[in-house]
């Protein structure tokens, strides 16, 4: 059962990487992004809270995002199965919280440049009915017909956070607040840190991220 920290800055592709895990691992993706939407479709208090912080390109509050990651903790396909971790720690803070309630195989640190993050978060799109995500910018990701899914013909929309000036934000914030996590646990324990090439997200084949990561 493996512990394990998806680590990079907005867009470098963890969700993309999550998802090809899950295909061939029990290993369950605990993304704190789909925890805030689920809050938000919910209209809940803690959704449209978190949702004035995502829209700026801001951090969600620490004791906020820990309460609720702590909570996923406890359902029982991720007792069993372990998680692959998406979005948290993004704060030395919020590491030093992780570590109480868990300890860590791996931190998966997916490394990139910031003109193919911008691309790759301006150009996204995705279905309001099925959430299918795709990229005006990248051929392999366009959809056959301008805004419409491929899948589900549902329309496709760009998010309130993937505007280049909200990039920006979010890019710097990473910079300042999410960059020394890397840092915290180089110090911690050097091992744990597995450094991927955020390029190539998409091409990893089942075979290297078994050899990279403890799956």
């Amino acid at each position: 059962m493996a512990k394990i920290v998806l680590f990079g800055a907005p867009g470098a592709g963890k969700g993309t990487l999550a998802g090809k895990i899950t295909k061939f691992s029990d290993i369950v993706h605990v993304s704190t992004g789909d925890l805030f939407r689920a809050n938000l479709k919910n209209k809940t208090p803690i959704g449209m809270k978190a949702k004035e912080y995502m829209d700026n390109g801001e951090l969600v509050p620490d004791s906020v995002v820990i309460g609720m990651v702590k909570k996923r903790f406890k359902e029982d396909d991720v007792k069993e199965n372990g998680f692959l971790l998406d979005g948290f720690p993004r704060t030395v803070e919020q590491a030093k919280a992780l570590d109480e309630v868990a300890d860590l195989d791996a931190v998966a640190y997916i490394k990139i440049d910031k003109d193919v993050l911008e691309k790759r978060i301006t150009g996204r799109r995705s279905c309001t009915e099925c959430g299918a995500i795709y990229n005006i910018y990248n051929e392999e990701l366009t959809p056959e017909e301008e805004g419409k899914c491929d899948k589900c013909d549902g329309d496709l929309m760009q998010r309130d956070d993937d505007t280049k000036e909200t990039f920006e934000k979010r890019y710097q914030t990473y910079v300042d607040q999410s960059e020394p996590v890397i840092e915290y646990y180089r110090e911690k324990n050097p091992d744990l840190i597995v450094e991927l090439d955020g390029s190539r997200t998409m091409a990893y084949t089942e075979e290297e991220l078994k050899e990279l990561l403890p799956l």
